[in-house]
Formats: structure tokens, sequence, C-alpha cells
């Protein structure tokens, strides 16, 4: 039996990992319902961006740590494996949007980073917080608005290997 949504944002309130459950293969993403601030300030629909193409939202639990620096100049290395696969990436953490912009620019970030400093995103995604609200560190690939690979354990220097391998594994991107 699938977690209702609405338990799932409930349980990233309360704080219960045990009970957290993210969503699950076949799914439809999770609906934010209003747009999200990314590192420049611009308002970012994610309920759009996920309704077409392959989309690879990733969290992360803080800008310019070692491990989230890893994964994300792993996703800047790999932008145009990424690009021919026709995945567009999208990271997000709970930092504030000038953390953001700080991170994107000292690495040569070119790819989205949300500000999810209210956590909406988070919430909505079931995805479990560390100490001070920080998220877990989790990958999720959806296709046309449907969750078709994930990992809730992502390691910050596979994850591109990861999310390629379950990209060819559904075809062609054309």
């Amino acid at each position: 039996m699938k977690t209702p949504h609405w338990m799932r944002i409930l349980s990233t309130w309360i704080f219960s990992p045990a009970s957290l459950c993210a969503i699950e293969i076949g799914e439809n993403a999770p609906v934010i319902g209003k747009p999200v601030p990314d590192q420049n300030e611009q308002m970012v629909d994610l309920d759009e961006i996920l309704a077409t193409g392959f989309t690879l939202v990733y969290f992360y639990p803080k800008a310019d740590t070692p491990g989230c620096k890893k994964q994300g100049c792993s996703v800047r290395d790999n932008d145009n494996r990424l690009a021919q696969a026709g995945v567009r990436v999208i990271g997000v953490s709970a930092d504030s949007a000038t953390a953001q912009a700080a991170f994107a620019e000292k690495f040569s970030f070119s790819f989205t980073l949300i500000a999810d400093h209210q956590r909406n995103v988070i919430s909505a995604f079931g995805v479990p917080t560390l100490l001070f609200g920080m998220p877990k560190r989790q990958a999720f690939l959806f296709n046309d608005g449907k969750l078709v690979w994930k990992n809730e354990a992502v390691s910050p220097t596979t994850m591109v290997d990861e999310v390629l391998t379950a990209r060819t594994a559904l075809g062609d991107p054309q």
C-alpha cells in the first residue's frame, strides 16, 4: 500500500525517519503548488518542469561542504553526458539563495539550485531531514512527470553514473 502524500509531508514536519516514505517508482511527481526560488532568486515552477522530459532532482545537505561539492562537481563534469541523455538537473538544499549562488559560482555550476529555505520541496518529496533541517542526500529521476528511478542513499561520487545507467535502460532520448 502506498503512503498518502499528506502523510509524507506530515512525517517531515514531525521528523519521524522510520515512518518517512518517499515517493515510489511509477508515482506522479509531488505537487509543489507554487514556484520556488533558485540560486538567482528567480522563481522556478518545478511542477511545470517535472511534467515533461527527464529531470533529475537531487537533494543535498549543505552548499559548499565536501560531499556536496563532490556531488555538484560530478554533475558539472558530466553536463554533456547528461544533456546528451536528455536529462535536466536540479539540485535542492535548504540553503538561502545567496549561499546557493555562491556555491554555483565558486564551482561553475550551470544547472539550477533550488534555495528551499522554507523546505516546501523537501517536504513534498518526503525527504528526511538531518540536524538543523538539512535534507538527507537523495536523488529522483522523472520522465514526463512519473518517477522512473530513485536512490534514497545516493553517493556523491556515483550518482551521475547511476542516473545515466537508469536513463539508458529507459531507451532512446529522442
